[in-house]
């Protein structure tokens, strides 16, 4: 009798096709599809070197696959990251009638610490949001992004794609899409509205040179800032301001976070400011907050 032919594993469309599913009902975001996307096709490459695919994979051979990451240095946050990605596949698959069963269950995630968000001090905060030019239109556009960003806690996402029609200067708010496409208000408050101004009356049409565009932030080329540009910005006007640290987007957005707690906001607030769904993920400041008290005891109480 011959063999029956092996299940066939699932193909990238149809990995894109889960995803885009997952996406649709769960609200993930473009960059955690994207990853979840990437960690599935490696998924399924190292199944296969060991004759398996997602379709077919047990429980062990998912254990077997852990097991091989870690040995090859993966880091527990990654690990995680992949075991959610491979839940979302196979409860899809479950409900699709693809699989029997779903041999993601019982398998429990790597044990994660909690590192505390890395904020800038108020006085380097200040020499960030001097560093950049105020006779270029460069430099006007990278300091109204950095007095918005430390003004808003914006995900640095979120920064670089807001359009023109999301900010309302003369009412001081941003109209913000979120993840899991959730919009929400943000104030924006005065000095960070003045210097948005500058940049729009003398930066961004000298910018775009005539050409039409309904980003806010544009390249010298007219296009949106990347991520990426903005990166390396910010970790350059880090260094001119004598910060030694590395600086990123996300630090200014611990900041403004940190800065706001300290000086008296509640949780509450804060979680509707940094668009968390879960006042869970916002109480992680508070230990920010403890560990500066701390701080500010050893260094000024005499018997510290």
């Amino acid at each position: 009798m011959p063999a029956s032919p092996a299940p066939q594993a699932p193909s990238r469309a149809a990995i894109d096709s889960m995803l885009d599913q997952a996406l649709h009902e769960l609200g993930l975001s473009a960059n955690t599809l994207m990853a979840y996307r990437s960690d599935l096709v490696a998924a399924d490459l190292m199944l296969a070197s060991k004759g398996q695919s997602l379709l077919t994979a047990r429980r062990e051979h998912l254990y077997a696959l852990l097991a091989e990451r870690s040995k090859a240095g993966f880091k527990p946050r990654s690990t995680a990251r992949l075991l959610s990605a491979l839940r979302q596949f196979y409860r899809l698959l479950l409900r699709m009638g693809k699989i029997d069963a779903d041999p993601s269950v019982l398998i429990e995630s790597p044990k994660l610490g909690k590192p505390l968000p890395k904020a800038l001090s108020e006085h380097e905060v200040e020499a960030l949001l001097a560093a950049p030019s105020a006779d270029d239109a460069v430099g006007r556009r990278d300091r109204a992004m950095l007095e918005l960003l430390y003004a808003t806690g914006l995900r640095v996402t979120e920064l670089v794609t807001l359009t023109t029609d999301q900010v309302n200067l003369r009412q001081g708010v941003l109209r913000v899409l979120g993840k899991g496409s959730k919009e929400r208000l943000v104030p924006i408050g005065e000095i960070a509205i003045e210097s948005l101004q500058r940049y729009l009356d003398q930066s961004r049409s000298q910018l775009l040179k005539g050409r039409a565009s309904r980003n806010l932030f544009v390249s010298v080329r007219g296009n949106p800032v990347s991520r990426q540009v903005f990166w390396r910005a910010i970790g350059s006007y880090a260094r001119q301001a004598g910060i030694v640290r590395v600086v990123s987007p996300h630090g200014l957005r611990h900041s403004f976070a940190t800065h706001l707690l300290n000086h008296g906001a509640d949780l509450r607030t804060l979680q509707m400011l940094l668009g968390h769904s879960s006042l869970s993920t916002t109480q992680i400041y508070t230990l920010v907050a403890r560990e500066g008290l701390k701080r500010l005891h050893a260094n000024h109480h005499p018997r510290a």
